[in-house]
Order: C-alpha cells, then structure tokens, then sequence
C-alpha cells in the first residue's frame, strides 16, 4: 500500500483546510490516520479512524478537526477548521492493518506529507 498526502497550504488563522490521503491499494479494512510534526518536534497524533468509521482525536484538535474516508475510494480525509497557528506542521497520514492507535510506530504505511502553514 502506498499513500499519497495533499491538500496542505497556507492559510490565516480561523480559517479552514481539507487534507485528502489516496491509497495505492485497498483499504477499507485498514486503520487510517493522521500525524503531524512541527519544526523541532516529535510526531505527534492527530485523528484516527478505523474500518467501521470509529474515530478518535487528540484533545489539542477535538471539536475543530473532522477525519473521514471513503472506502471505494481508499481514501481518507481531514476537515481541519478554526486553525491555529499551533497547528502549522507537515502533516501526514498512515495507514495500518487492523484496528486504531495512536502510537505512529504502530503504523506499517506513511505518506510523503504535506505542509499545513497557519499565519496569525
């Protein structure tokens, strides 16, 4: 499976961005994710979801962040509103077989990334 980030930008504070994530191959029994890194940080989790929609967010995106994924489609998205600066990163989505987690090292498929910039 290969995975294919894009959507990043550069947006004002408050405003919105939407992240798409196309797989190679099939998915749709897979757990997806996004992670994000910012300069001089850890990978840290975003949003999960896995083969029957269950979703989980991290507390720093809950409320704003909204992941989704269309399984004919192997793909998988991420509805960002209300944008911080805090949340300027690369963004990347993964993929696992199996269930959900948070834990990036859990995860057997990355995308490339794409860079999500927040201006104040």
């Amino acid at each position: 499976v290969q995975l294919q980030a894009f959507g990043g930008g550069l947006v004002q504070a408050g405003g919105c961005l939407r992240l798409s994530c196309e797989a190679s191959g099939r998915t749709f029994n897979y757990g997806m994710a996004w992670f994000r890194q910012a300069p001089g940080k850890e990978r840290e989790f975003v949003a999960v979801i896995n083969w029957s929609a269950s979703t989980s967010y991290a507390d720093s995106v809950k409320g704003r962040f909204t992941i989704s994924r269309d399984n004919a489609k192997n793909s998988a998205y991420l509805q960002m509103n209300s944008l911080k600066p805090e949340d300027t990163a690369v963004y990347y989505c993964a993929a696992r077989t199996g269930g959900w987690a948070i834990d990036p090292g859990e995860y057997d498929y990355w995308g490339q990334g794409t860079q999500v910039t927040v201006s104040s």
